[in-house]
């Protein structure tokens, strides 16, 4: 991986020099800079748990990508340049209240001076900066609250607050795991009927004042709390997503 290229891609200029600050900071450069996406799911392009793979997408042809790209190429970056980062499986809570299978998302935890930090950049709308893993005390940064629980025993729970009430997201046992360990799970968000990947195209981004989502027929862009809904024809998504991200449809994959 050339880190001087990673830099470039989140748009990050300054020291690198390890610390809460700069954790903070790439976080937020790299939501800011990169999408959430699962195009390559729709143009029939296999989606491999290989850094090299991911970083040729993500950093050289300037794409996006879903949790286990995202987070597994952060992961390495982090690691890359002298933090002490690692990953964790996390099983997302459900429309029916309860929680997906072992593997189903991939974060980072990074511990900064005997202090843990859940990090994620590939979760779509979640918190902007890291979350300091502390529970029962609430956190707040300009995408929201949150604030983290114990599931049982074994698992955190981090939610996100809204009106007052404890909103669950996803919960994760505090243990590490290796890329590969995530590969069954990314193979059947790729290919199977049930994963609700396979359902849309979907791309988001984060701004500073709100946040842009394109999906098969729909746009939706949010700036200073107002959120602004476009519907259009199927045909035209080829176009919003050259207007809104940049990005084109080419070969079979969508490049920029």
């Amino acid at each position: 991986m050339d880190i001087e290229q990673y830099l470039k891609r989140i748009d990050f200029q300054g020291d690198t020099s390890i610390d809460e600050n700069l954790l903070f900071k790439l976080q937020k450069k790299h939501l800011l800079n990169i999408p959430f996406e699962n195009l390559d799911i729709h143009y029939a392009k296999r989606i491999n748990l290989s850094i090299n793979d991911i970083y040729q997408k993500i950093v050289i042809d300037k794409r996006g990508g879903f949790c286990y790209e995202l987070n597994g190429l952060f992961h390495f970056f982090l690691k890359q340049i002298g933090f002490n980062a690692k990953l964790i499986s996390a099983r997302v809570h459900t429309k029916n209240g309860e929680y997906s299978p072992e593997y189903d998302h991939l974060a980072i935890i990074v511990n900064i001076e005997n202090y843990e930090y859940l990090v994620d950049v590939g979760f779509g709308k979640f918190s902007l900066e890291p979350l300091k893993l502390e529970q029962h005390k609430k956190i707040s940064d300009n995408y929201g609250q949150f604030k983290f629980n114990k599931h049982d025993t074994n698992y955190y729970r981090i939610n996100e607050i809204r009106n007052k009430k404890l909103i669950p997201q996803y919960i994760f046992k505090n243990e590490e795991h290796k890329l590969s360990e995530f590969t069954e799970r990314c193979n059947f968000h790729q290919s199977s009927e049930n994963s609700h990947f396979t359902k849309k195209k979907l791309i988001s981004i984060a701004k500073s004042d709100g946040r842009i989502t394109l999906n098969n027929s729909q746009l939706k862009i949010t700036r200073l709390g107002i959120e602004t809904v476009i519907d259009f024809d199927e045909n035209e998504f080829d176009a919003k997503l050259k207007q809104y991200f940049d990005l084109k449809i080419k070969n079979g994959s969508c490049q920029q």
